[in-house]
C-alpha cells in the first residue's frame, strides 16, 4: 500500500476557529490513539480531498512544521450537507505490528458473461472493511467478475480470500457487492413475457 504525506498544522480548538479555517480553504481535523491524547490540527482541503476521493487506500505519513511524523490512516470524514465538501477529518495513528480496520476500496477484474449477454455490471458496495496488520492491507480489493451471470451477485461471504490470507472482511457476510442487472429492454421483455397469460 502507497503511503502519502500530508501536512498538518497545530490548532487550537476556540469558538468559531473551525468555520474560519474552512473559509480559507483549509480543514479542521483531529489525531488520535488508543491510550493518547487528542491532537488538533488542521489541513489543506485541495490535498485531503484528493486522499479522500481516491480509488486507492493509503496509509498517510502526517507531517508537522517541526518535520515530526506520524504515521495514521483516515478513520472518519463528514462531508457537508449541501454542498458536499469536507468539513471535518478524523486521523487514526498506528504502530507496525497493530491490528487496524481499514476501509479498502473495490476494484473490478475480468470480462463478466453476463455484461457480454448485455447485462449491466453495478458496483453495489464501493468498500469493505477490512482487518489486518497495516503491512498486508492492499490498495484496493480485487474481484474476479469473469463468471458473474445476469441477475447474479456477489456477496462478501463468497469474496475468494486467496491473495488476502492475514485479513478478515468485517462487513456482513450475506452483502450483496457486485451484481450483474438485465438491461432495461431485456427486462421489459420479461416483464412482459410474465404479464402475458398463457393461452
Amino acid at each position: 500500500m502507497e503511503t502519502i504525506v500530508l501536512g498538518v498544522e497545530p490548532r487550537i480548538i476556540k469558538k468559531k476557529e473551525a468555520e474560519k479555517l474552512r473559509k480559507t480553504g483549509i480543514v479542521p481535523a483531529v489525531i488520535y490513539h488508543k491510550g493518547e491524547e487528542t491532537i488538533p490540527v488542521s489541513v489543506n482541503e485541495l490535498a485531503l480531498r484528493k486522499l479522500v476521493h481516491s480509488a486507492e487506500s493509503h496509509i498517510i505519513d502526517l507531517q508537522f512544521p517541526d518535520g515530526k511524523i506520524k504515521r495514521s490512516f483516515i478513520k472518519d470524514v463528514q462531508f457537508h450537507p449541501v454542498t458536499d465538501r469536507i468539513i471535518h477529518t478524523d486521523f487514526q495513528l498506528f504502530s507496525a505490528d497493530e491490528i487496524i480496520e481499514l476501509e479498502v476500496p473495490v476494484a473490478v477484474s475480468g470480462d463478466s458473461i453476463g455484461v457480454e449477454k448485455g447485462g449491466k455490471l453495478q458496483i453495489i458496495k464501493h468498500a469493505l472493511t477490512i482487518k489486518g496488520k497495516p503491512e498486508h492491507m492492499p490498495d484496493h480489493f480485487i474481484i474476479d467478475v469473469s463468471t458473474l451471470e445476469i441477475g447474479h451477485s456477489i456477496h462478501v461471504k463468497e469474496l475468494p480470500m486467496g491473495a488476502y490470507t492475514d485479513l478478515i472482511i468485517m462487513d456482513d457476510p450475506d452483502t450483496p457487492v457486485i451484481t450483474v442487472l438485465a438491461s432495461k429492454k431485456e427486462a421489459e421483455a420479461t416483464a412482459e413475457v410474465v404479464a402475458t397469460p398463457a393461452s
